[in-house]
């Protein structure tokens, strides 16, 4: 078998193109790099007037350029000296012939540069007034309990085996977003607000496992802060372990050491609601019959032959002054039969009927009454003459011309004198 001859003079012939292209596959090359995270030394960082942050990436063996967007700054601390992770992709500058790293967002990842983020955050939130607010209360029956946690089948399975032995099918919602690393903030708030304003949510958990620092770093970002803050309904941190303490704790309604232990406080105890409802059943029932008997009590201490005789002595009083409002003469007449139909009456009917048939018997009397009363004789134009000492004149022989007399009329009286008697 012959083999081809190699020509060495054709490998090293360089390929010809021209500076657009080169500069293109130069672009397409860097593209096809991706979007990565890259952690250095911040150097000589500044600010345009547009908004723009530029510095330096560096270490011991290389440095790169990196350029922020405006728009992208408020997720990004580039402070002088501090170790801090980027994340963003490469871009070919064709003007200038550079190569940069536009960043999406720059973190601190040393232990003194997370504090110093913390506590920045922490006093722009309390000069808002978003730290030390009154929390507001923990539901003890929630519709619907709202998870807001990682992909991490740990936590996820805490939650639910406290939900199984507290109360087994008790509803819950697992929004599973991205808790650390580059971009969690984000996925943070849109979880927390898409699991807040589900139908029936009425307390959020917010739940992650442990970590270091910079791991637990977004939960100390002030839009995650805000974000807590701003929740319309209660919500329970529960971020790493005990010893752990993210800024978002400070602006929960609530702060729970453990998933576990938030579950627990959230999720109510289906056997403590039992025992809790039969007390009250219990008090409710001993209630009721401590009321019918007090009412019993009364009821037994009413007399009611003295109740009879009040009444009767309340009717016969309305009866007297009713005659003497229409000027019977013989008032007590009628009083007496009143009374005695009264006593006559069996009380062991309805009352409602016996008063009803009394009142129009009553009313009867007063119809009675007023037609024999003297007032209505007057009405008709007839008068009533007296001597003056009151006795009425019913013959004209007991008068002598010159005595003094007293008309009463239906209206008024009068004095007059006798000019002469007739007996006719």
């Amino acid at each position: 078998m012959t083999l081809p001859l190699f020509d060495d003079r054709q490998a090293r012939t360089p390929r010809r193109v021209s500076l657009v292209r080169l500069a293109g596959e130069i672009a397409r090359a860097l593209g096809a790099v991706g979007r990565v995270a890259v952690e250095g030394e911040v150097y000589r960082p500044t600010v345009s007037r547009g908004g723009w942050i530029f510095f330096t990436l560096r270490d011991r063996a290389a440095q790169l350029d990196v350029k922020v967007p405006s728009g992208a700054a408020r997720y990004c601390r580039a402070v002088q000296g501090e170790r801090v992770c980027v994340v963003g992709a490469l871009q070919w500058a064709n003007d200038r012939g550079q190569v940069h790293l536009v960043a999406e967002e720059v973190t601190a990842v040393g232990a003194g540069a997370v504090a110093a983020l913390i506590e920045e955050t922490r006093q722009r939130l309390a000069a808002e007034g978003l730290l030390g607010r009154p929390p507001r209360p923990i539901p003890r029956l929630p519709a619907v309990i709202g998870v807001v946690c990682g992909s991490d089948a740990a936590v996820r399975k805490d939650i639910e085996s406290v939900a199984a032995a507290r109360f087994p099918g008790y509803p819950l919602h697992f929004e599973e977003t991205t808790v650390s690393g580059p971009g969690a903030p984000v996925g943070i708030v849109d979880a927390l607000h898409s699991v807040a304003a589900r139908a029936g949510v009425e307390v959020v958990i917010l739940a992650r496992g442990g970590g270091d620092a910079p791991s637990l770093l977004p939960w100390s970002t002030e839009e995650v802060c805000r974000a807590v803050a701003a929740c319309p309904v209660p919500v329970v941190s529960a971020i790493g372990h005990e010893g752990d303490r993210p800024l978002c704790d400070e602006v929960a309604d609530l702060r729970c050491g453990t998933p576990s232990l938030a579950a627990t406080a959230v999720i109510p105890e289906l056997a403590a609601l039992e025992s809790s409802l039969d007390r009250l059943l219990d008090s409710a029932a001993r209630g009721t019959r401590s009321l019918l008997e007090r009412a019993q009590r009364r009821v037994d201490a009413v007399d009611t032959g003295r109740a009879v005789d009040s009444a009767l002595e309340r009717a016969g009083s309305r009866l007297g002054r009713t005659a003497q409002r229409l000027g019977d003469v013989h008032p007590a007449v009628r009083l007496q039969s009143c009374r005695q139909r009264l006593a006559g009456c069996d009380w062991r009917r309805p009352a409602g009927e016996i008063l009803g048939r009394a009142a129009g018997r009553l009313a009867a009397e007063e119809r009675h009454l007023r037609a024999l009363s003297p007032q209505r004789t007057l009405e008709r134009g007839y008068a009533v003459v007296t001597t003056p000492a009151g006795t009425v004149v019913r013959r004209a022989r007991t008068l002598a011309p010159g005595g003094a007399v007293r008309v009463r009329l239906a209206d008024g009286r009068f004095d007059a004198r006798v000019t002469e008697v007739r007996d006719e």
